[in-house]
């Protein structure tokens, strides 16, 4: 189990948030030696230069997968995740753009595929997230913003990885708690959480014949860059301390979710939902 760790106040200006100036610094690090449960296969990670994105990638490499790791723009970090990736023996793709570009999201897909000969698993993760307490002061090139990054760069890097992928390929999109318990500060980034579940169950049903399994993983409060790009100083100061557990969860422990999605564990799951939260209880 892990301590809990205090967390200071502190708030960047900017999202999506960047990992490298955070107190203290997130734990992403797999815990146990790599098995091959990943051996051969290729996975592109959006927003996979920090935060749960992050993890996913060192653990993936640890476990023999070759990883693209698409972001938008923290270089300092996707450089990083690069490195972390590499000291695991496997090789990484830095892919840096805006993903709810079309255009764009197609060349992430061919630039990976071009890369490793292949794809295999699709991780949705990128998004981004702002307060917006009162519904009235949303302004619509905010809400559009927010939709266009956590909605619509699924749906068209999904569309540019169907033709690639094939039998016992994995499409795993991230949710959050919010999507089932709703945030009354993040009714825009709670709306898009819901949309991206509705979007894998979906399309689990509408890819199962083809032997693809779509799942979503829907983290609670998790120290990662979203905090503090998010919150008030004040607000992030313990960040994580109401859940049963008394703590936020950490990138490491959310990526175990998405491992087991991915690999042949997860075989007998589609259209299905992991809760790493800490113990909040979700949809009755």
């Amino acid at each position: 189990m892990n301590e809990h760790v205090k967390i200071p106040p502190q708030s960047q200006n900017s999202m999506p948030a960047e990992e490298h100036p955070m107190d203290p610094a997130p734990d992403y690090m797999p815990r146990h030696p790599g098995v091959g449960k990943l051996k051969d296969k290729v996975a592109l990670i959006t927003g996979g230069d920090s935060g749960i994105g992050r993890a996913i990638a060192v653990l993936f490499a640890r476990e023999g997968a070759k990883v693209a790791i698409a972001y938008y723009d923290e270089d300092q970090d996707a450089e990083t995740t690069k490195e972390l990736v590499e000291a695991e023996g496997s090789e990484a793709l830095l892919i840096c753009g805006d993903l709810a570009d079309k255009e764009h999201a197609t060349t992430a897909v061919t630039k990976t595929v071009d890369t490793f000969g292949g794809l295999n698993i699709l991780i949705n993760n990128a998004a981004m997230q702002w307060l917006d307490q009162d519904l009235t002061e949303l302004s619509e090139e905010r809400l559009r913003r927010t939709f266009d990054s956590n909605v619509m760069s699924y749906f068209f890097c999904t569309q540019a990885a169907l033709p690639h992928l094939s039998g016992g390929d994995s499409i795993i999109n991230t949710s959050s708690v919010n999507a089932f318990a709703g945030m009354g500060s993040l009714i825009s980034y709670s709306t898009t959480r819901g949309a991206s579940l509705a979007f894998s169950r979906s399309l689990a049903e509408n890819l199962a014949d083809k032997g693809i399994r779509v799942n979503t993983v829907a983290p609670g409060p998790i120290w990662t860059p979203f905090i503090p790009g998010t919150m008030p100083a004040e607000q992030v100061e313990d960040f994580g301390s109401a859940v049963p557990m008394g703590r936020a969860g950490q990138p490491w422990e959310v990526a175990t979710s998405y491992l087991f999605l991915a690999s042949s564990d997860g075989n007998y799951f589609n259209g299905q939902t992991l809760h790493p939260n800490g113990g909040m209880i979700v949809g009755g």
